[in-house]
């Protein structure tokens, strides 16, 4: 096995011999090897793992000391340390009579210094509204953890001044499922927030206009899955609604249209085509929208493409 002179690389991608990729790392001597001419491309490598060892599920869960993961649902990230009220040690065994005071003035600073200023209150509380808000809508993790970047962002630009928190919470949440593609509406936000539909948009505009935030329109196709989950309807009927979806984007006949209307009345014509027949009154009610914007959609989608619509 031939070994190299020269200072190895960190990262290696490829023998330096002979170009092979099939490298090999040998944990017993820190090698990394080509299983091909056997050249030993980096050598002395450092191990990032803990200095100790776990043969099953059991001790890893007794030796690791790493805590929860980092996140921004949380004022100051998840990175504190909690005193529970238990009155135990680490081993499990109660605390001696003696030290309870001690220990019951440690936990009350320590709850204390964790909200210290303005600023860590203002975020405690807006960041619990919005996983308030969020489980009311049942939201994924990834729109709560982007909402709470979202607020971070105006906290720090200074926007939150004049204005009141739970409004910007909405907005950011709003703004948040836009960003991941997920589909709520501005009712959704209001009704699941103390805060008018009015209240929401205007912070919406507002964070949109300082923040210098792109958003993509809203696509009706969203909005089939969300309609046809809540109504009830079999796969088979989300399917047949966006093939009409797309043959209607074909023909143009989804620009100037809100989504919620062409999503509702091309859930109404998929569900007519599968029998499983759902009344206008309540795709309406789902949709949030009018049953004359339904029945106005489905006109216009059945006089052009009427081939599609009888298949």
């Amino acid at each position: 096995m031939k070994e190299q002179n020269l200072p190895p690389t960190p990262n290696p991608r490829k023998c330096p011999e002979c170009q092979s990729t099939n490298l090999m790392k040998d944990y017993e001597s820190a090698e990394i090897v080509c299983t091909g001419c056997g050249y030993v491309v980096a050598a002395q490598l450092t191990d990032q793992g803990p200095e100790w060892r776990a043969f099953d599920a059991e001790q890893r869960a007794k030796r690791a000391r790493a805590g929860a993961p980092a996140t921004f649902t949380i004022h100051d990230k998840g990175l504190s340390t909690t005193i529970d009220w238990h009155d135990r040690d680490v081993f499990g065994k109660k605390i001696p009579q003696g030290q309870k005071a001690q220990i019951y003035r440690i936990r009350k600073w320590q709850r204390r210094i964790r909200v210290s200023d303005a600023t860590e209150r203002n975020l405690a509380f807006a960041l619990s509204e919005i996983s308030k808000i969020t489980n009311n809508l049942n939201l994924p993790k990834n729109v709560v953890e982007t909402a709470s970047v979202i607020y971070r962002k105006a906290v720090k630009e200074r926007l939150i001044r004049g204005r009141s928190i739970q409004g910007v919470t909405a907005a950011a949440i709003y703004v948040a499922c836009r960003q991941c593609g997920v589909a709520r509406t501005l009712e959704d936000i209001s009704q699941a927030s103390p805060v008018s539909k009015k209240e929401v948009g205007r912070s919406y505009r507002f964070l949109l206009n300082q923040l210098d935030y792109f958003i993509k329109p809203i696509k009706p196709g969203q909005y089939i899955t969300k309609f046809c989950n809540q109504l009830t309807m079999q796969g088979k009927v989300e399917e047949i609604a966006h093939q009409i979806l797309f043959a209607a984007a074909e023909s143009k006949l989804t620009a100037g249209r809100g989504p919620t209307g062409i999503a509702a009345a091309v859930s109404y014509i998929a569900s007519i085509l599968t029998g499983e027949r759902k009344t206008q009154r309540e795709i309406a009610e789902i949709a949030q929208v009018t049953e004359v914007t339904i029945r106005n959609r489905y006109k216009e989608l059945a006089e052009r493409l009427q081939f599609i619509i009888y298949l």
